[in-house]
């Protein structure tokens, strides 16, 4: 199962978050969205996400 960062809800292979550079993962996730274009896509403006990667819509 893949694991995702708490803080910036990036998933993550290696052992540290390429945004934030944590290391404080979950493996507890629902639902994801891959941002490819931040400066023109609405969602990511609307979430606040300003790097391409894949995301986790909510995790616990």
């Amino acid at each position: 199962m893949k694991k995702v960062c708490r803080k910036c809800k990036v998933f993550v292979t290696g052992s540290e978050c390429p945004i934030c550079h944590g290391n404080n993962f979950t493996t507890s996730w629902k639902g994801r969205i891959i941002i490819l274009n931040p400066e023109k896509s609405e969602i990511a403006q609307k979430l606040e996400i300003k790097e391409k990667h894949e995301y986790a819509i909510k995790i616990s």
